[in-house]
């Protein structure tokens, strides 16, 4: 049986135990529940904090998780990311006093506060530099007016956090995390591990495309063809109104109200959307 780690709390939770629901998989009922065994299809799960779970994958004793970038990195547990799950995205920044620091090689003998010190020394490592790594459990963004530190490392979205701390990002982003499936480095997959990956891929791509069906007429099915292509081909179907065809497609969700305007203006008719919860392609 196939055993595997997800999130129990935080903001990768929720979303990976609904993929993994969307995915065909059963999931715990409560969210007290510490584990939920799927007998259908042979998979057991464990709900464990997400920062532990890539050190139980890549000890072994559980096969595959649901953690963040990040974590797997700062873990230095021997695990490597099997695929990328498209949630829970976040950027990396160095930030100091403005004009202090500009670049990452003037971090060089300079302390940096950080809750992700594995992340940073493993970006420091690539850039040649060495500098002093203070780890810290959270409000890294205070440690430059405590005198703790001179420059932080750490997650930044507006950046409106660190302005009010007195501090400005700089240099190139360390790392661009999300959500991701790992494993323990070396295994080798098995028939339930690519089952999984199919489904996690099935749920990824329902979320990017929609389901696009309308009508034209005969004579301007390939310009409405060229705006929908599909994935290999759109469907044509005949319609019993002479001279018309009824078409289907899949197309990119982003793109869905520029192709609409655009099919019309071409001519095509009953335009309508339907959203997919699952494929194989």
């Amino acid at each position: 049986m196939l055993r595997i780690a997800v999130p129990n709390k935080g903001s990768l939770s929720g979303p990976a135990t609904e993929m993994l629901r969307e995915a065909g998989y059963r999931q715990r009922r409560i969210d007290k529940d510490l584990t939920c065994t799927d007998e259908q299809n042979q998979v057991q799960f464990f709900y464990l904090r997400p920062r532990d779970i890539a050190t139980y994958v890549g000890s072994g004793d559980l096969d595959l998780g649901v953690t963040g970038r990040d974590l797997l990195i700062d873990s230095g547990a021997p695990a490597e990311e099997l695929m990328a799950l498209g949630f829970g995205g976040s950027i990396f920044r160095y930030a100091a006093r403005p004009g202090a620091v500009a670049d990452v090689a003037e971090l060089a003998g300079r302390r940096i506060a950080t809750s992700y010190p594995g992340v940073v020394h493993r970006q420091l490592a690539e850039r040649g530099v060495s500098a002093h790594v203070i780890r810290l459990d959270g409000a890294v963004e205070n440690a430059v007016a405590l005198g703790v530190a001179d420059v932080v490392a750490d997650v930044v979205s507006t950046g409106a956090t660190l302005r009010q701390a007195g501090l400005e990002p700089f240099g190139e982003p360390l790392l661009e995390s999300e959500a991701v499936l790992i494993r323990r480095s070396g295994m080798d997959g098995d028939g339930a591990v690519t089952q999984l990956t199919r489904r996690l891929q099935g749920v990824l791509v329902a979320q990017r495309y929609v389901m696009l069906a309308y009508d034209v007429r005969v004579e301007h099915l390939d310009r409405a063809s060229a705006l929908t292509p599909g994935i290999e081909a759109p469907t044509v179907s005949p319609l019993h109104r002479e001279g018309w065809v009824a078409v289907q497609a899949m197309i990119a969700r982003a793109d869905l109200h520029r192709i609409m305007d655009e099919l019309y203006e071409v001519g095509a008719r009953a335009i309508l959307a339907t959203e997919l919860s699952a494929c194989r392609l």
